[in-house]
This record gives structure tokens, sequence and C-alpha cells, in this order.
């Protein structure tokens, strides 16, 4: 099965304004991504993108772009965009501020596709264990069935934790009352990672399904599938990443490089 990568770059950044361009170290971010993903399985990397400024600094490293629509809501939109004019069976959805993304990570991501044609999409999850963790609304929490499949994403602490907080005498207490290192009862939480893996096929339908109450809840977009009675088959990592969403973030990556 052929698999193409696609990296969604917006330039128009609210919380970071031209993020993909920022140069870290005599590089855009944009590619140290594209760079971490050519290291994976896949077939083919792409960049998507809808500003001019972007598609150039990629054409500038020897990478391949695809410039898109402006008016698309979501990266998946943006990716889907690219996807429908690919031969591909396999598309993967790497986030464009992960720079620190694990290559056998995306390779893990895309088994589940190819061993099990009935599986229309995947993503990657990780134990979260940090009380703080669970409260931070940032941080995407998921409950996950007996086979591997999400039941619920989520911004609040799910799923709640009354044992460890009855461990410690408020069995309906807050839970950023809890220590930090505070075990978190016997069920694992997870986190969400925000990289996907889909079938092209589903992909392309995916975006033409209405967005959902929940899903305009939360502002999660991956709970569109799920209101719509279809599938996504979580894979479990250990790895960590930085997203660079802030300055903050842009400096603590600029120092892990000059560390190593």
């Amino acid at each position: 099965m052929k698999a193409t990568a696609i990296i969604p770059a917006r330039y128009a950044s609210s919380r970071l304004p031209g993020k993909p361009l920022i140069c870290i170290k005599g590089k855009p971010l944009i590619q140290y991504v594209y760079e971490r993903v050519c290291e994976s399985a896949v077939d083919q990397v792409v960049v998507a993108t809808d500003d001019a400024r972007v598609a150039s600094a990629v054409e500038r490293f020897g990478g391949h772009v695809r410039l898109t629509g402006t008016h698309h809501r979501t990266g998946t939109e943006r990716v889907a965009e690219v996807a429908a004019h690919l031969d591909a069976h396999i598309i993967v959805n790497v986030q464009g501020d992960e720079p620190l993304i694990e290559p056998h990570d995306i390779d893990r991501a895309m088994d589940p596709l190819r061993l099990d044609r009935s599986i229309p999409m995947t993503t990657l999850v990780t134990p979260l264990r940090n009380s703080r963790e669970i409260t931070n609304p940032h941080v995407v929490k998921v409950v996950i069935d007996r086979d591997g499949f999400a039941l619920y994403f989520s911004r609040s602490p799910i799923p709640y934790p009354k044992a460890s907080l009855m461990a410690h005498n408020q069995p309906w207490g807050r839970i950023e009352q809890l220590p930090p290192e505070a075990p978190l009862g016997t069920q694992t939480f997870w986190q969400h990672i925000g990289l996907y893996a889909f079938t092209k096929d589903f992909l392309l339908r995916l975006v033409a399904m209405p967005p959902g109450i929940l899903e305009k809840e939360e502002g999660l977009e991956q709970l569109r599938v799920l209101e719509q009675g279809h599938k996504i088959k979580t894979v479990v990592t250990d790895s960590t990443s930085i997203g660079i969403d802030t300055p903050e973030d842009v400096q603590r990556f600029t120092l892990l490089l000059e560390s190593r």
C-alpha cells in the first residue's frame, strides 16, 4: 500500500504568526518537521499550505509542496484537498509544528491500516499520569476500549479518578488539588497525540461529513468520526514531542538542539 505523509502548514497561526517560517539555528521550523517525516517509511512527503511564502521556503530546501485554497477550517481539510489528487492508499496527517515527531511512530500509526482493511483511521496516544496535565484543557484526553479503539476524546479529565481522590480523602474533590506525582488509580490515563493516519477513501468521506455537536462543544475535530459511528484505532507510544505554539516553545526547542 502506497503511503503519503502530508504536513499542513498555515502561515496565519493565531498564537504564533508565521510559525512554519520561524528560523531556528538557520532552518525554518517546517524544514525540521519535513526532514523528520522523511525518515519514516512513507513513500512521499508533501507540505500543504495556502501561503506562497511557506511554499517558497519548502522549495528552497528541496521539499515537495502543494498550494491549497484559503477556505479550509481545519488542517484535515487542507490535507484532504492535496490527498484527493495523489496516488496513495494511506494518508498520514503530520502536524507542522511537531519537529520532534518520531519517524517510527508514523510507521506504527500506519500498521493497523495495512493489517486490517476494515480500520479507517488511527491516531497516537501516550500514558498520562501527572494530575496537572489531567486538568489542563490544552492536553486532550482519550478513553479507549479493550481492543484499543477510542471511545471518546475530551479536554476534561476522563475518566474521573474517583479512586485516587478517595485515597487522598476527597472522593469528590478537585483533581488539581492532588500532588502532581499522585498516582491516579489503576486506570491508565491516555493523552492524545494529534497525528492521524487514514485510508484515502475515508479521509475524503470524513471532510464531507458535517461537524457534530460534540466536535463543536469540545473543539476537537476527531469527535466527528465517533459521532458518525466510525472507529479510530489508537496506537500507544512512549515518545514525547515538543509542539511549537509559543515563543517559549521555540526557545525550548532551540536549547534542546544546542544540547545535542
